[in-house]
């Protein structure tokens, strides 16, 4: 089994970029050597229908990425070409380039002996540093060569082995550096096994054969090489997430299913649009808010604050991203699903990104995958504040009944938080509830689903007045029937 995957930093090992550092420990400093960041090259090709704003916007997108999977970009390539050729991504020209670069033959058949940096295994622990664009070269002679190749599409694990085979680095593709660094950010026991599901999905085909030559295997699994019993393995693990997934969901089910007549907004949209930073001014909560692709992966749910009545409950979802691979869609369907039988759906874009209108489709799209585009929703146009005067006069023009706002702005926020109780004041209607002296436990229940408008008293029991969804009003119905 020749995949590669991350490993864990060492963090006394040295490096020739190794920082010492020093620190306290009682009366004494200890001495430790920081492991170098590892380098990347990116890879792009811009096939026929990409324009080069779009083209740009996903090699620096790319290098986000990068930079959240702690690596530091060093250079990129990139070529115009009619489709990504089938055997090495690049033509024989840019090929050469980028094997110049990264210290390799530039020959698919090499045997070259690739270098056996440390570096290709400390990703967990490394810091990223800022992404350059330098074109074709690296920064300098005298650096290490770039370890990593990271090419800005999916490709074949054959593509993959050629690649390394010319270039004597390890290559990822845009999928292999999306689920390494949903794995990493995975803090649920839910997201975990999700996450380790779409990674064992992906992994089956670049296994390889051992250099042993796919011996035979003896006692349990005998007949099979190698290669077929680590695939099996796989097979029989994710049948095995499947079934603790399966559990969850059906708790995660009773859960929603306990909330189903309570007001709720899901923030949906892009990585990095600021879905989290809106979580925190709506609601209060500490939720995590970080400069990097996929901070959030768990969602997140809390009442919105000041707390209304009835109250209204706001949750933040797993972002999205162009090209976001399908096993990792399918695998976040359950996590997804607040978005399905959320009340309102608010659409959160970065107004600031050139690209924000594609982004939005790859929103609506993934939505739609799930069948969530019947859902009520508003149109978002985050950190407005980045936006020049007449950027936001076009805006406003293009997208009428969207709102304008920057998380930072506290006066945007509660203006944010009136037109989403407005939504909901629409909806509600006016009944009256009996309750009988009987089965006072319920006025808090009552209390919690509408909004009281008087309280009167006769014979039976106490006569309410309440405002609330009519899903919410004969929810209401069937438990006073019942109780």
């Amino acid at each position: 089994m020749r995949l590669r995957r991350f490993g864990a930093a060492t963090r006394n090992e040295p490096g020739p970029q190794g920082r010492v550092t020093a620190r306290p420990a009682g009366d004494r400093r200890i001495m430790e050597t920081r492991p170098p960041i590892p380098r990347a090259i990116l890879v792009g090709v811009q096939v026929a229908g990409v324009d080069d704003v779009a083209h740009a916007a996903s090699i620096e997108e790319l290098g986000l990425l990068v930079k959240t999977l702690g690596c530091e970009v060093v250079g990129m390539i990139s070529q115009k070409r009619d489709e990504i050729d089938g055997a090495t991504v690049l033509g024989k020209g840019r090929l050469e380039d980028l094997a110049a670069i990264t210290g390799g033959t530039g020959v698919v058949g090499s045997t070259a002996i690739q270098r056996k940096s440390k570096a290709r295994g400390r990703f967990d622990d490394a810091d990223g540093k800022k992404p350059t664009a330098s074109q074709v070269e690296s920064d300098s002679e005298t650096q290490p060569k770039p370890e990593f190749v990271i090419v800005d599409q999916e490709i074949s694990p054959n593509q993959a082995r050629n690649l390394e085979r010319a270039t004597g680095a390890q290559v990822l593709d845009r999928t292999g550096v999306i689920v390494e660094i949903f794995r990493r950010h995975a803090h649920s026991r839910e997201a975990k096994l999700q996450v380790e599901m779409a990674r064992l999905k992906y992994m089956p085909p670049r296994l390889r054969e051992s250099s042993a030559g796919g011996e035979r295997q003896q006692g349990y699994g005998a007949g099979e090489s190698d290669l077929e019993l680590n695939r099996r393995k796989i097979r029989d693990r994710i049948a095995e997430l499947k079934e603790q997934l399966d559990d969850i969901q059906r708790d995660n089910d009773q859960r929603r299913s306990a909330r189903r007549n309570e007001l709720r907004v899901a923030l949906v949209g892009y990585t990095n649009a600021g879905k989290s930073s809106l979580m925190r001014a709506l609601t209060g909560s500490k939720v995590l808010v970080a400069d990097k692709l996929f901070a959030t992966l768990d969602t997140t749910v809390r009442a919105l604050q000041p707390e209304t009545k009835p109250r209204v409950l706001v949750s933040d979802t797993v972002g999205f991203i162009k090209n976001l691979p399908h096993d990792l869609v399918a695998s976040f369907r359950s996590t997804l699903a607040e978005a399905l039988e959320a009340s309102l759906l608010l659409f959160v874009v970065d107004a600031s990104d050139p690209t924000y209108e594609s982004q939005l489709k790859v929103s609506r799209n993934v939505l739609r995958e799930i069948g969530a585009e019947v859902v009520p929703s508003r149109l978002l146009l985050n950190k407005i504040d980045r936006v020049s005067e007449a950027d936001r006069a076009a805006l406003r023009a293009k997208h009428p009944d969207a709102i304008l706002l920057s998380a930072t702005s506290s006066e945007d926020v509660a203006a944010l938080r009136e037109t989403i109780i407005g939504v909901f004041e629409a909806a509600m209607v006016e009944d009256q509830l009996v309750l009988p002296y009987a089965k006072q436990g319920m006025l808090s229940d009552i209390y919690e689903k509408a909004r009281v408008l008087s309280e009167d008293y006769d014979i039976t029991g106490r006569i309410i007045r309440v405002r609330a969804l009519p899903g919410a009003i004969a929810h209401l119905r069937r438990a006073l029937a019942a109780s």
